[in-house]
């Protein structure tokens, strides 16, 4: 066996799509799988060598009691000198209710109570194993096909050596995205949200781009942002980083953040990496 992707997280966040759209990708998946038959799995899966190279498993908070020995299945791992990576779903409190309620299921770990109570208390026993993942998607603002998407990118056959890099434009009043692995302040470059007839547009729109990129400061940043960018990334490349989550930021995320992610995102593309671009809350309408 050549990958083995261990899929966990929170209850919600999109773990079944997850397994599934990896069984597109063609891995062998089992949805469930309690940690202390991850000895017995792994010797079923070195048996069959030769048909089965990739695999991926979910185990999470349904395992119940047993759920408790997942880092012994990760110690079994780790002396075994089994390759493997933890991808880890997560999503706010809110997305994960309003999930909940949509679908009107129940929460594992309160059948009986609050949905909010489940959802806390899984949190606070995942904690320790989030720190161990190897990567970590929040999928609070994702729609199930976009979440695809970032799977393919990750795991497809056919990916490039070179890490996916995300650039994510965001309003620090909202919070910032917690997958972020670098987070940028721009809120010190031109405001437009100060400018009237700026202020209902967007970092998409040409008199926005004009008004910020038309700052000498906006200039020496994005040349020198840049420059850093393109002297971290085969660093992490080497590292063996595959997924880098760039978020760039401004009080609403609806102006500068904006702007500024288009930039990047622009000039990465132009050295061959492959990005992908998401604004947050660019229709929040935010204070810039």
């Amino acid at each position: 066996m050549e990958e083995l992707v261990i899929i966990t997280g929170l209850s919600g966040a999109g773990k079944t799509q997850a397994i599934r759209c990896l069984e597109d990708l063609g891995y062998f998946c089992v949805d469930n799988l309690l940690p202390g038959l991850v000895p017995k799995f792994v010797e079923l899966l070195d048996e069959a060598q030769e048909h089965l190279k990739q695999a991926a498993v979910v185990m999470d908070i349904r395992g119940g009691r047993f759920f408790s020995s997942v880092f012994e299945a990760l110690d079994y791992l780790d002396t075994s000198g089994i390759k493997y990576e933890i991808l880890f779903l997560e999503a706010t409190d809110e997305a994960l209710v309003r999930r909940y309620k949509e679908t009107r299921r129940r929460h594992p770990l309160t059948p009986e109570g609050r949905i909010l109570e489940g959802i806390m208390e899984e949190r606070h026993r995942l904690e320790e194993l989030r720190g161990r993942a190897s990567k970590i998607i929040d999928t609070s603002e994702l729609a199930p096909l976009e979440l695809r998407e970032q799977l393919r990118e990750l795991y497809a056959e056919d990916r490039q050596a070179r890490l996916v890099v995300t650039i994510i434009s965001f309003g620090f009043k909202y919070g910032i995205p917690l997958d972020a692995d670098l987070v940028i302040d721009v809120r010190f470059l031109p405001n437009p949200h100060y400018d009237e007839a700026l202020r209902p547009l967007t970092g998409k729109d040409e008199k926005v781009q004009q008004y910020v990129l038309g700052s000498a400061v906006t200039h020496t940043f994005l040349e020198n942002f840049i420059a850093l960018l393109s002297f971290l990334l085969p660093y992490y490349i080497q590292e063996g980083k595959s997924h880098l989550v760039v978020a760039i930021g401004c009080t609403g995320g609806q102006h500068r953040s904006v702007v500024l992610a288009e930039k990047v995102a622009e000039a990465l593309r132009e050295k061959k990496y492959r990005v992908t671009l998401k604004h947050r809350d660019v229709l929040r309408r935010g204070s810039g």
